[in-house]
């Protein structure tokens, strides 16, 4: 049960996937996007879909701290929508408060990755980890 994890901001698109028993999860890519042009990556999401062959996406929900929903949930949610219709398969969704802070937190301790600006080339995707590793531990039939 191949899992592709994306965790969608205002600009890139970090994705991850799961091995194929849906036990672990590991970076693959950021994807630049651009939705005032309409980009919204699928081109890159189609080579990934051809690849992994996932049966299904999951993808982060930005909430507020309270729990509340904002334009970025609304993002997600938009971006889910194109995706099932473009891809045709189910998407789930994961809370993902803190992820990017917690990415942050991997990615400076146990990777000792202190140099800012490699970070910022891989946290979307560590973000997409975190998003999908926690998926698939909630959902892990044992």
């Amino acid at each position: 049960m191949r899992l592709v994890g994306l965790d969608v901001g205002s600009k890139t698109v970090g994705v991850a996937v799961s091995d194929e028993l849906g036990i672990t999860a590991q970076m693959v890519e950021t994807i630049p996007i651009d939705e005032t042009r309409y980009n919204f990556g699928m081109r890159a999401i189609k080579k990934i879909v051809r690849q992994y062959e996932p049966e299904a996406f999951v993808l982060g929900l930005p909430k507020n701290m309270d729990g509340s929903s904002g334009a970025s949930v609304n993002r997600s949610k938009a971006y889910g929508a194109r995706l099932e219709k473009k891809f045709g398969l189910p998407v789930h969704y994961l809370d993902e408060r803190l992820t990017t802070v917690e990415s942050e937190r991997v990615l400076v301790e146990e990777a000792g990755m202190y140099d800012r600006h490699k970070r910022k080339e891989v946290i979307d995707q560590m973000a997409a980890v975190l998003i999908l590793q926690n998926y698939l531990d909630l959902n892990r039939k044992d």
